[in-house]
């Protein structure tokens, strides 16, 4: 098996220039050449942007000069002028924010769930420091506030059973991928691209992951959520056999098995805004020339049970994203709001 790599080394930059696209081109979402998915357009940007200075600018002017270097790292011929268009970059489907303070706020529309977010840091000199790429769906659960309830929630609530195979078979989309239950090899990181004959069978994976039930560790950290999504994510990156735990904040979880980890201490699940069922193409490059979508995504759902000392788990539900509304029920309604201002964590660029 090929290990596929957490960054890929594929040229884009390079490609993009070649095709003498703009900006405004459109691009099919896991287009192999084209097409920049989240991890290397942050990776990208990060790199190409840290150091510019922005000093001495008027708001409306930094922000129009910080596309234009986004333009130029990227490839792209900078425009005369940047036409109003929603997003920005029509063509990999992002936004950029320059952030001098952690107060993010999106004017006069809502969070798009796939739509990703670039959000450049820049020093008290107005320095970039550091650039972030996130989805919406990624912006909507930093929110603390409660004035983004543009969520979508489901129920679970345990039964008898302490472990559930909800979905026994992959998608009709994802079977054809799908290899052999071996072990990990060498350069297989939880964050690589999925790869043909890399992903498991969900099976394997229910196989993997029941010997959990009854763990426990330390319910411990100023940020309990936060701590105990990371201490399940390195146990279940263990129970599925690589080496190290890596978690780049981005969806899914455990990436290379296109495996989705939530720990649930109460009955309500939160979904952020893209619903596990969607049919819309998930931000991953194409495997064997088919697009992967959000409703094959494989869901591992935890129910635990905390003392305040330790967290134990008692349930194990797996599921693909296509069957998930098969057992867990979405609660009905949603409430949108016009104005956003999402206060981002103290740590978020790191």
């Amino acid at each position: 098996m090929t290990a596929s790599p957490a960054l890929s080394t594929i040229p884009y930059v390079r490609n993009i220039r070649s095709a003498g696209i703009t900006i405004y081109d459109p691009i099919e979402i896991g287009d192999p050449d084209l097409w920049i998915p989240t991890p290397d357009l942050e990776r990208l940007l990060d790199e190409g942007l840290r150091g510019i200075s922005l000093s001495g600018l008027p708001l409306r002017t930094r922000s129009k000069v910080a596309k234009e270097h986004v333009c130029r790292v990227l490839g792209y011929p900078v425009p005369a002028s940047f036409l109003k268009s929603q997003p920005r970059f029509p063509g990999q489907f992002f936004d950029t924010y320059v952030q001098k303070s952690n107060n993010l706020q999106v004017w006069n529309e809502e969070l798009s769930p796939t739509r990703r977010y670039v959000l450049v840091r820049l020093s008290s000199e107005d320095i970039v420091t550091r650039v972030k790429v996130v989805t919406g769906d990624m912006l909507a659960e930093l929110d603390t506030t409660g004035t983004l309830t543009q969520k979508y929630q489901a129920r679970c609530i345990p039964g008898a059973a302490a472990a559930e195979l909800i979905a026994p078979e992959d998608t009709e989309l994802l079977r054809p991928l799908i290899g052999p239950d071996v072990g990990r090899q060498h350069g297989d990181v939880p964050v690589s691209y999925p790869a043909a004959r890399a992903l498991i069978p969900i099976a394997a994976v229910y196989s993997r992951l029941s010997c959990l039930i009854e763990s426990a560790f330390d319910d411990i950290g100023y940020d309990q959520e936060r701590n105990r999504g990371a201490a399940l994510h390195r146990m279940v990156c263990t129970a599925l056999g690589y080496a190290s735990y890596q978690d780049d904040g981005q969806f899914p979880d455990i990436r290379h098995q296109l495996l989705e980890v939530k720990l649930q201490t109460s009955p309500t699940i939160d979904l952020g805004l893209v619903l596990p069922s969607s049919t819309a193409p998930l931000d991953v490059p194409k495997i064997a020339g088919r697009q992967i979508r959000h409703c094959d995504v494989r869901y591992a759902i935890f129910y635990a049970r905390t003392d305040g000392k330790r967290v134990t788990l008692t349930h194990l539900f797996l599921t693909t994203g296509e069957a998930f509304f098969t057992r867990f029920p979405q609660f009905q309604g949603k409430v949108l709001n016009k104005k956003l201002q999402i206060p981002l964590p103290g740590d978020f660029f790191g």
